[in-house]
C-alpha cells in the first residue's frame, strides 16, 4: 500500500520557466501598446477595452506602462494575462494566447482608424484680442479710486482710531472701507462674499470694475456727510464750568 511513497514528484518547474517566459513577453508587448494608447488617448493614465469574436480584451495603463491585460473569454472566467499581482495559471495563459493575435489586430486597427484625421482640420487660426488696453483703464480706474480711498482713510485715521471699518450702504448695497493707519487694507462691495474693487492681493475683475466704478462717487458722497454730520454734532457740543 505504501508503494507509492517510493516514487518520484513530478517537477513542475520547467512549466512555471515557460509560463514566466511568455507572461514576460506578453507584459513587454502589451507595455508597448499601452505606451501607444496612452499618446493616443492622452493623460497619464486610463483604460480601453477591445472585442475580438471570442471575447474583450482590456487594456489599463498608467504613466505610460500597462497596469493590466484582462481577457474576458465569451464563456469562463476572466483572465489577467498581465497584473500587478502575480501570473496566471499556465493552463488560462495558454487559453488567452490563443485569442491574442485577434486582440492585437483589433488593437492596431483601432490605431490605424485615425490616420488621416487632422487633414483637413485647419491650420489657421484668428488672432487673438490683446486685454492690455483694457487692463490699463481698469488699472487707471483703480489707482484713482485708490487716492480717493487713501485719503479717505487718513481722515479716518484721524478722528477714529488706528485702525478700523469705515461702512455704508451706497444703491441698497453694502460698501467697505477697512482701513490701517492712513493707508487702505480694502475696499470690499457688497459683503463678505462680495467683490474687492480694493486689496492687497491684485486688481478686481474688468467687468466687476465697469459695474460698481459708477457708486464709487456716491460712496464718498455718503462718507463726506457722515463726516460732517459729525462736526455738526461735535459743535452743539458745549462745556460749563463754574467757579
Amino acid at each position: 500500500m505504501t508503494d507509492g511513497l517510493d516514487s518520484d514528484v513530478a517537477s513542475a518547474d520547467d512549466v512555471a520557466k515557460r509560463r514566466d517566459d511568455v507572461a514576460a513577453r506578453v507584459r513587454t508587448h502589451a507595455g508597448e501598446m499601452a505606451r501607444e494608447l496612452a499618446v493616443l488617448q492622452g493623460g497619464d493614465y486610463g483604460q480601453r477595452t477591445f472585442e475580438t469574436d471570442d471575447g474583450d480584451w482590456t487594456l489599463k495603463y498608467e504613466a505610460g506602462d500597462v497596469q493590466y491585460l484582462r481577457y474576458e473569454p465569451s464563456s469562463g472566467a476572466e483572465i489577467y494575462v498581465v497584473s500587478s499581482k502575480q501570473p496566471p495559471e499556465p493552463g488560462p495563459l495558454e487559453r488567452a494566447l490563443e485569442d491574442y493575435d485577434a486582440f492585437v489586430e483589433v488593437f492596431n486597427d483601432h490605431i490605424e482608424s485615425f490616420e488621416g484625421l487632422f487633414d483637413d482640420a485647419a491650420t489657421e487660426l484668428p488672432a487673438v484680442a490683446s486685454a492690455a488696453e483694457l487692463a490699463a483703464e481698469r488699472d487707471r480706474i483703480l489707482e484713482r479710486i485708490r487716492e480717493v480711498a487713501t485719503t479717505m482713510a487718513q481722515q479716518l485715521h484721524r478722528y477714529d482710531g488706528e485702525y478700523g471699518t469705515y461702512r455704508t450702504t451706497v444703491s441698497g448695497t453694502r460698501w467697505e472701507l477697512k482701513w490701517d493707519g492712513d493707508a487702505v487694507s480694502y475696499l470690499r462691495v457688497g459683503g463678505s462674499d462680495g467683490t474687492y474693487l480694493l486689496s492687497q492681493y491684485g486688481p478686481a475683475p474688468a467687468p466687476e470694475v465697469r459695474r460698481l466704478v459708477g457708486d464709487v462717487g456716491a460712496f464718498v458722497s455718503s462718507f463726506n456727510e457722515d463726516v460732517a454730520d459729525l462736526e455738526a454734532d461735535l459743535a452743539r457740543v458745549s462745556f460749563e464750568t463754574t467757579t
